[in-house]
């Protein structure tokens, strides 16, 4: 999966496989791409070819299915072990892990920076990102300029390491010692900034370009003519943001994204360093975020804005500088501050994103780009993106990067998964889950765990680490249950990898609203809906979409211009959709009001929210555009529609609708809502050959027993557990309205995949549970005896009440992490049926359990129940449960007694919330109490009546 051809033989391939399925229910096949992949720190590059073996056996044995390589700052103690970013003994690192990845069957991506945003120590200054400062003087006529047009750039200073002073370093600031100890995160050194243009505007309305005029020392050599003149004067500034968390070898300036140059003499560093290498193996390439502008001041500027800026707006900005700068009327300056930034985000859309995505192609490579975050229309990155990366926890932000996917037809869209759940040391196995599966619920189908340190086996606990992360490394006391998780999210994914998405709306992103809002800086930074978007219409537009259960894609304007009209449909290169949504824009630019049209003669609704657009967006040809622009509006006329809140225009073969209600305006453009969300459902769902696929999740805190209801046609649903791997033929109904219903069992926090079939299939049918009577204790001993972990492991103990280790084993207890085995006997219990669900009750925090010798599962929550035949439970049963908790209580211990594992460079490890940090900043859990360990139960068995069809009182 390499070039675009081979992008669309996986997406064929898919298809296929759908098509072909054998009768009856069948998991997928398990690959590389469907397990979870991980993001693999290597601390300093302090690696080595034998610890590097060990580590990728390791994580192959917990089912992961590939590495990303990201190098960052070192670990104090270890500089004699650093290896510099991209020199000849890091790439033979590189070439020994791509070997053994190979052997081991696994996939490896290489994050194109030591830490992020791109760029190191080989950015050059004219390379370097830079910023735009300008400087205002007033004069009447017949006066000259006294003062020298000149700007000096003041001095900036942020480190993340001691202080210096700024006057101590030399420039470059790669030519200054420990910069791993420094740890610069940005620096702005005093020096006279180069002039850019110098215009003078008069009272009268004109305009002259002065900068000719202007002497190297800054004397202006000019009398202003008769009136009032105010003269602009532009400078560029270098911005002074370093590479974040850098490596040795890796830290420098940040390139400019704006620039082509910058972007090619970024690359051809790597050109060099690959030379004579076989990099081939290397999958992708990836961007870890944008966050440039997480500084003081912001990226705004490149040499070539000027002409840039004409070339795309037909029209010189030099002429109206008091309108970029806020100065002029409120129409100019919001049109110009239009083009302005409309022009930035072309410019790191194909100088940076596409720059990059064909360098890539010259080492038959893939591109993984994080795009949120930086001033453009994200989708547009996203877009020429062969895997659209997000992250965070809010689904609609989530759906910026899937929705790029979609639209455009890439097969994978990937996520940095569970970077803060918890504070340090606290997340579950179970709460990673809860975040894999809001990624699976935004369309996100190729995880990434945030992530996974190199960590030497000489290191003592708990290892490196890092600043924000879960630390899914093995030495978390959750590792022997890790590949639990990592099998279900595999299962989950070989099915949302499959087919093609299935949304009903495409949602138009009202750019040209954005741009115009003003702000404290020229540039607006976007980032789902809450940069960039907050408090516009599409906020709200997008939380009913959510709440109602329809599902949707976002849209550019550049995107929609390539969507063709079948009939009533449209489609993408990507997928086909039911109607465009605009959810009350107010700017549009003409050729996306052509095209919406256009897409309507041809036969489509398009639904507007609550108004018509009102204007074109920018300056450059205003007139005309505006012409034609209400002429199309003019042809729109508009009656009464189907509802009384609903006005309809027909236009061609197709029509628009306008409303303030999005429920009324989709219900009459034909497109149907998944009801299953009213009862606290969650859904993500895919179209196959035969059907669709949907993932379904249940986040309420109530348990799901009953009829579900499916707004895609079915004969036939194959239901299928990810987390247990139980299988089968669901059962199903027609409802009223004509659509199938499929019955659901599922927990709160359960997951479950629904595989529909539109020409009916047949296969064994779904085994559903019903209690048949009540709970039976399981009363009587348990031996506990600690198997694994540390600090040291308590003795072996006995006890009738299950309770916290931290209580039943004293201080021992109270310190350890790591696992333990408790082990009772009981009795056949009483009763009859076709099972019995073994029930744990509350654990802490995962679980294998094993009866009579025979393994039945691994129980990672928040429910730990397991179904047992009846057929395994004899006159007299043992029950064997290995339990593992977190790794906070043995950290505790540590920072307690002040044991030194916080030892790194850089911002060290960092607190998530201010009162878990000491005085130094750090994290400390010093103050924390024991976290309760081990199995709490009460464990019971309930006994079960198995059925192919549900009972009678639960249809309804």
């Amino acid at each position: 999966m390499k070039t675009p051809l081979a992008l669309s033989l996986l997406f064929a391939a898919a298809l296929t496989q759908s098509s072909a399925q054998a009768q009856g229910p069948k998991w997928p096949e398990i690959t590389q791409q469907t397990k979870p992949w991980t993001r693999w720190w290597w601390e300093g590059s302090a690696v080595n070819k034998e610890d590097l073996t060990h580590l990728l056996t390791q994580y192959q044995q917990a089912g992961l299915g590939g590495v990303e390589i990201t190098t960052i700052y070192g670990v104090k103690g270890a500089e004699n072990q650093f290896i510099n970013f991209l020199e000849p003994k890091w790439m033979d690192m590189l070439t020994h892990t791509l070997t053994e990845a190979g052997r081991l069957g696994m996939g490896v991506d290489m994050a194109q920076a030591s830490g992020w945003p791109f760029g190191g120590p080989w950015v050059t200054q004219e390379d370097a990102c830079k910023y735009v400062a300008s400087q205002t003087y007033s004069l009447k006529g017949g006066e000259q300029l006294k003062e020298p047009v000149r700007f000096v750039q003041q001095p900036i200073l942020r480190v993340i390491g001691p202080r210096v002073d700024i006057k101590q370093l030399v420039e470059p600031i790669t030519k200054n010692p420990d910069l791993q100890l420094r740890a610069f995160d940005q620096v702005r050194f005093e020096k006279p900034l180069p002039l850019q243009a110098l215009m003078a505007y008069s009272d009268k309305g004109q305009t002259l370009d002065l900068t000719s005029k202007v002497a190297s020392d800054g004397k202006l050599n000019w009398t202003a003519p008769a009136g009032n003149w105010t003269l602009y004067g532009v400078f560029q500034g270098w911005h002074g943001k370093m590479v974040e968390r850098a490596g040795p070898g890796g830290e420098g300036d940040v390139i400019d994204h704006f620039s082509k140059t910058a972007t090619d003499n970024y690359l051809r560093y790597f050109d060099q360093a690959f030379k004579g290498r076989d990099v081939k193996p290397i999958r992708a390439f990836f961007n870890d975020s944008y966050e440039v502008d997480d500084a003081q001041g912001e990226s705004n500027w490149t040499p070539q804005l000027f002409a840039e800026f004409q070339k795309r707006h037909a029209y010189d900005l030099r002429q109206h500088l008091p309108a970029l700068f806020g100065k002029a009327s409120e129409d100019e300056n919001k049109r110009v501050l239009s083009d302005y930034r409309e022009t930035i985000s072309e410019l790191l859309l194909e100088n940076y994103t596409k720059t990059w995505a064909t360098w890539a192609k010259t080492h038959d490579a893939l591109i993984r780009n994080q795009a949120h975050g930086s001033p453009a229309n994200i989708l547009d990155l996203y877009a020429a993106t062969d895997i659209p990366e997000t992250e965070g926890q809010d689904l609609v932000r989530i759906k910026f990067a899937s929705s790029a996917a979609h639209v455009t037809g890439k097969p994978l869209t990937s996520a940095e998964t569970a970077t803060w759940e918890n504070e340090h040391f606290l997340t579950k196995l179970s709460d990673a889950k809860k975040a894999l599966d809001r990624m699976l619920l935004g369309g996100v189908n190729h995880t990434f765990y945030h992530g996974t340190n190199y960590s030497p086996q000489a290191a003592a606990w708990p290892g490196w680490i890092f600043y924000a992360a879960v630390h899914f490394n093995p030495n978390n006391s959750f590792w022997p249950d890790f590949g639990q998780l990592n099998k279900y999210v595999a299962h989950c994914q070989s099915f949302m990898q499959a087919g093609r998405p299935a949304n009903d709306v495409l949602v138009y992103l009202p750019m040209y609203d954005a741009y115009v809002r003003p702000g404290k800086v020229l540039l607006q930074h976007f980032d789902g809906i809450d940069h960039g978007f907050k408090g516009m219409p599409i906020e709200e537009t997008s939380a009913t979409l959510l709440k109602r259960g329809y599902g949707f894609d976002y849209i550019s304007d550049k995107q929609l211009l390539d969507v063709k009209g079948v009939g009533s449909t449209l489609q993408t290169g990507g997928a086909t959709y039911r109607t465009v949504l605009v959810p009350n824009a107010s700017l549009m630019p003409l050729p996306t009001l052509q095209q919406l049209m256009k897409l309507a003669q041809g036969g489509a609704t398009i639904v507007m929210e609550d108004q018509l657009p009102a204007d074109v967006p920018g300056l450059g040809s205003l007139d005309s555009r505006r012409s034609a622009f209400r002429k199309l509006l003019a042809q729109i006329k508009l009656a009464p529609g189907k509802q009384a809140d609903v006005q309809q225009a027909q236009v061609g073969k197709g029509r628009i609708l306008i409303g303030k209600d999005v429920d009324q305006l989709l219900t009459q453009a034909g497109v149907k809502r998944e009801k299953m969300v009213d009862t606290g459902l969650q859904f993500e769902r895919r179209r196959h050959a035969k059907g669709h696929y949907y993932f379904v999740a249940n986040w309420s805190d109530k348990a799901i027993d009953g009829w579900l209801p499916l707004q895609t046609a079915a004969k036939s649903v194959a239901l299928y557990n990810p987390m247990t791997e139980k299988l089968g033929m669901a059962s199903t109904r027609t409802a009223a309205e004509g659509m199938p219903e499929v019955y659901v069992q599922l927990a709160p926090g359960e997951s479950c995949i629904l595989e529909t079939n539109e020409a009916g299939t047949t296969g064994p049918a779904y085994a559903y549970v019903k209690p048949a009577g009540a709970p039976q204790p399981i009363n009587g001993t348990w031996k506990v005896a600690f198997v694994s972990g540390g600090p040291t492991l308590p003795a072996p103990l006995q006890t009738q009440k299950l309770d916290s280790w931290t209580t039943m084993a004293g201080e021992a207890g109270q310190k350890f992490s790591g696992t333990a085995t408790y082990t009772t006997s009981f009795p056949a219990p009483q009763g009859s049926g076709s099972g019995w669900l073994l029930d744990l009750g509350r654990v802490a925090q995962s679980a294998r359990v094993q009866l009579n010798g025979k393994e039945l599962g691994t129980l990672i929550g928040p429910v730990y129940q397991v179904y047992v035949p009846k057929e395994q439970l004899q006159a007299t049963n043992n029950l064997t449960v290995t339990v593992s908790n977190g790794m906070a209580n043995r950290i505790i211990d540590m920072d307690k007694n002040h044991v030194e594992y916080k030892k790194f460079y850089n911002v060290n490890v960092a607190a998530r919330l201010k009162e878990n940090r000491n005085p130094e900043g750090l994290f400390t859990a010093e103050k924390w109490t024991p976290q309760e360990s081990g199995l709490l139960g009460p464990v019971t068995l309930t006994p079960t009546a198995s059925a192919t069809q549900p009972r009678k009182c639960s249809d309804g």
